[in-house]
């Protein structure tokens, strides 16, 4: 039992890193910032430091996760429940991953815990505590996301698209009765102009717009991943913890290695997905949806709230999909329908697998 447990956890851990890992490069690879397989690499280095950092930055989210307030503290640490709970997660959240559905392994968890928890001799549900707990965070955050990634998009469209280069120029000499030439002595100033402009002017420095925002949509696109590892990895390892098998640190780390394997070799349909059919996204787009993203995970992680990175995720890109109008709203009309197939599903399975066993 305790082996079958084990490889339970990490076949969860393993879905969750195949359906989870790229959704934070996935406005990278849409916009065609990078390829994506350095896109992946960048996705996966990420999510491997979240993991890691979340042993310090996401403790609460251990203890919501074994369970406890949310069934019975004397079956939460019993093989069978964690059993369940794991194996529940893992076929749902699996089964999304190879139909190119980004689904939630937080709403997958929850449901394997009901699942598990109701399949038990004389097993009960505080559905109270999973209300106020778990379901409000889950339902509210893709529609803040969405919302702040329509103001936030609105806000990187300001700049004018033309404008590209950044120079610090220099006044020119200017002559003389004589006809010599003499130097202004006066300070440097700021211009945003074309950057075809910039080439006849006195230039001491200049910046790329354009290249900065890559840059920039880069590094947000990783802080996605980080944050995603800091708040998923928690939710797994409590299964681990609860279990009593491993110790805490190779518990973080082993499920961690394991979703960063996932996500190497199982992403690309939920890839293609977020990235190329809910909206066809400019730089602007993509980093507005992964500011947004980024701050809010990193937000609920710190505070204990069980968001999804997914949820999140895809509300940010809608949002700002919704105010380009670029929005695929059948392809986004697909997602909703599997987020809502998720818990149900997850529950059934874990049900299933406590009664069988």
């Amino acid at each position: 039992m305790e082996e079958l447990l084990i490889i339970a956890v990490l076949f969860a851990s393993l879905s969750n890193g195949a359906n989870d890992n790229f959704k934070g490069l996935a406005t990278v690879w849409g916009s065609a910032t990078l390829s994506y397989r350095h896109a992946l690499l960048f996705a996966t280095i990420a999510t491997v430091a979240g993991s890691l950092a979340s042993w310090m930055l996401a403790g609460t989210l251990v203890e919501q996760f074994s369970g406890k307030g949310l069934v019975p503290d004397a079956i939460t640490s019993t093989p069978l429940f964690i059993l369940g709970v794991a194996s529940g997660t893992a076929m749902t959240v699996f089964l999304a991953t190879r139909l190119g559905f980004p689904v939630s392994t937080t709403h997958a968890l929850i449901g394997g815990l009901i699942g598990a928890g109701l399949g038990q001799n004389g097993g009960e549900v505080h559905f109270a505590n999973l209300a106020n707990a778990f379901l409000l965070p889950l339902l509210f955050s893709p529609m803040l996301a969405a919302v702040l990634g329509m103001l936030a998009y609105r806000l990187f469209c300001l700049r004018p698209v033309e404008k590209d280069c950044v120079c610090l120029i220099t006044s020119p000499p200017i002559p003389v009765s004589d006809g010599t030439l003499v130097n202004q002595f006066s300070a440097p100033s700021i211009v945003l102009s074309p950057d075809t402009t910039c080439e006849r002017l006195d230039i001491q420095a200049r910046i790329s717009v354009s290249r900065s925002l890559d840059r920039l949509h880069v590094l947000s696109a990783m802080s996605i991943c980080f944050a995603r590892g800091v708040n998923d990895t928690p939710k797994l390892a409590a299964l681990l913890i609860a279990s009593h098998l491993l110790d805490n640190r190779v518990s973080f780390a082993l499920i961690g290695i394991t979703m960063a394997v996932g996500g190497l070799l199982f992403a690309r349909k939920v890839a293609e997905t977020m990235s190329q059919r809910i909206t066809h996204m400019d730089h602007a787009q993509g980093l507005a949806a992964n500011l947004i993203t980024a701050t809010l995970v990193l937000f609920a992680s710190k505070f204990g709230l069980p968001v999804s990175t997914t949820h999140v995720s895809v509300g940010s890109i809608a949002g700002v999909g919704a105010s380009a109008k670029t929005l695929d709203r059948h392809a986004l009309r697909n997602v909703f329908l599997s987020w809502v197939a998720t818990l149900p599903l997850a529950a059934v399975a874990a049900w299933c697998v406590v009664k069988i066993i």
